[in-house]
């Protein structure tokens, strides 16, 4: 097999008939029909057939280095500079479909296994550890384009520092037995975006600093027996594109993991009871630089889009001329291309790492992430500083298809649109920065990889500081 279609995508999840639950209520029948999912799994569908478009094959796929199929070049391991530049060709690509929206698009997930799986020498020779279950996984993926999702972080019972689980049920998952068939886990993980609605679940764990039963990893199919998807409420205001621009599309579902005695095969284990292993691997792997190189390169094409929103709204109602207004679209532009020059930045720093493969330059990319989390929020701001009331004179597609319509067309007219025009793209900007679809995208955006205080406190402490404070010495001496 190779990279597949959007329909083999639909058809396959549905297929799984995966447990899981909105509302209070389990999804029955096909899940690619249900209100809440069916946007968001026409629109990754559409993420797949643009891999086979004739245009675009060499920047979507490549020949599969073990049976020569095209298969999707998110799944590429970096082997020199211009790998990389390929990989955010192609993560760009796919982005302009979403216009940078969708966070969990499969090239996310390729890339965080195809970093894992990099790193698999790691494994080698460390106790209860198994690197070759974990590039056959890499290998499976990749020749059968299986979607992912994943969870890293445990239920917020209880944030101190040191806080240790003294439950007799437990809340976080954890090993409960073993057996010859393979590990046992009970307990909850949060937060799996697109939960549900992708053939396979990732599971990494670490252990802290005692609790070994905590650790580990490995990946196992959606609909395995014992696993719960449990949902928050959907964000999709409904179907009518005019009224909900973008959730009736991209609204990626968050849901709560439940494990329920789920027995993970042993060809599906990749490590398990080692304290070392699983409180290093993510850092030792080329997770980090991989992972946020394909994000901020996806967080690039969403700040172009929102340049053009702003533009857009700056243009139907003429205030360009105003230099307070000018000053904020600056600002989008300034983290614009503040964002290109990064992720360049770490492409032309790139260095091989010790298993040969080519790792963006880690400190660059964590400047980057530390800097869009800080001004997105500010977008969001702008976009309703900019729209002002206009933000909330926004009748629905019903509306102009009533009697009232005449009132419309003479009272919301502006200067470079008509009435109708002029409010879609006021409800664009309102779903993105005003609905529950719009406030979920800026604390998503927030928090996307971890918490910012301690991502500027990894920065700090990883940074190289020494040579500017030498400096420093040798002007007082």
């Amino acid at each position: 097999m190779a990279a597949i279609t959007g329909k083999q995508y639909i058809d396959r999840i549905n297929r799984l008939k995966t447990n899981v639950w909105i509302d209070g209520k389990p999804v029955t029948g096909n899940i690619s029909e249900h209100p809440a999912f069916k946007g968001i799994m026409q629109s990754q569908a559409a993420l797949y057939d643009i891999q086979h478009d004739a245009s675009l094959k060499g920047v979507m796929t490549y020949p599969s280095p073990t049976t020569g199929d095209q298969v999707g070049l998110s799944f590429l391991q970096p082997k020199t500079k211009e790998d990389l530049a390929k990989r955010r060709a192609m993560v760009q690509q796919w982005a302009k479909s979403s216009n940078g929206l969708m966070g969990r698009s499969p090239d996310y997930m390729n890339t965080t296994l195809a970093a894992f799986a990099s790193a698999a020498k790691f494994l080698e020779g460390k106790e209860n550890c198994f690197p070759e279950h974990l590039l056959a996984f890499y290998e499976y993926a990749r020749e059968n384009d299986i979607s992912m999702t994943h969870t890293f972080i445990d239920p917020q019972v209880n944030r101190a520092q040191f806080y240790f689980e003294n439950t007799d049920e437990p809340i976080a998952a954890k090993v409960i037995d073993k057996n010859e068939e393979g590990i046992i886990i009970k307990g909850a993980r949060l937060l799996a975006t697109q939960g549900g609605i992708t053939d396979e679940l990732l599971v990494l764990s670490a252990a802290g600093v005692i609790e070994e039963e905590k650790g580990f990893a490995f990946s196992i199919p959606s609909n395995s027996k014992g696993l719960k998807f449990i949902c928050r409420e959907s964000f999709v205001g409904g179907d009518s594109t005019f009224n909900y621009p973008l959730s009736s599309r991209y609204d990626e579902m968050d849901t709560i993991v439940v494990f329920d005695n789920v027995l993970v095969p042993w060809e599906r284990v990749f490590y398990y009871a080692n304290l070392g292993v699983s409180n290093n691997f993510m850092m030792a792997s080329a997770f980090q630089p991989f992972a946020l190189h394909q994000v901020i390169s996806r967080q690039i094409v969403k700040t172009e889009f929102i340049l053009g929103l702003v533009q857009s709204i700056i243009d139907t109602i003429n205030i360009s001329e105003y230099q307070h207004v000018q000053e904020k679209a600056s600002e989008i532009i300034i983290a614009l291309e503040t964002m290109k020059a990064l992720v360049l930045k770490s492409e032309i720093e790139a260095e091989k790492d010790a298993w040969g493969f080519m790792r963006p330059d880690r400190t660059t990319l964590q400047i980057a992430i530390n800097f869009f989390p800080r001004v997105y929020p500010r977008f969001t701001e702008i976009i309703q500083l900019l729209g002002a009331s206009g933000l909330m004179s926004i009748p629905t597609e019903n509306t102009f298809q009533s009697a009232v319509r005449p009132d419309l067309d003479q009272y919301l007219q502006s200067k470079a649109a008509n009435a109708e025009d002029r409010v879609k793209i006021f409800r664009l900007a309102w779903d993105l920065t005003m609905s529950s679809f719009g406030t979920r995208q800026t604390l998503y955006e927030r928090f996307f990889f971890g918490d910012p205080i301690r991502l500027s406190s990894q920065l700090y402490n990883s940074y190289d500081k020494s040579p500017y404070v030498r400096r420093v010495m040798d002007i007082l001496e």
